[in-house]
């Protein structure tokens, strides 16, 4: 199983490094105000792509701190009713 997954990573690198290479001609990018940007377009998409995943994980940011406190406070729940004792009728 560990060949398989070298392989496949391996052919994935391959298959990005030829999508780089392919694509190593220049862009511009104009903003606003007449601003511009000359680059490669790989280097463009791999810019947007790493904004993209960034964005989404700040988007998800706020649920994880949510799911945190809750856990904290279920945990503290628990623990508080583990203290209390216990009456066992015989």
């Amino acid at each position: 199983m560990r060949y398989i997954s070298g392989l496949i990573k391996l052919m994935l690198f391959v298959l990005l490094l030829s999508f780089a290479i392919a694509n190593s001609g220049l862009v511009v990018l104009h903003y606003y105000f007449g601003y511009q940007w000359q680059a490669p377009l790989v280097l463009i998409i791999l810019v947007v792509y790493v904004l993209g995943a960034a964005t989404g994980v700040m988007a998800c940011l706020g649920y994880l701190f949510r799911q945190r406190r809750e856990l904290q406070s279920l945990r503290a729940a628990l623990a508080a009713c583990r203290s209390l004792p216990t009456h066992r009728a015989h």
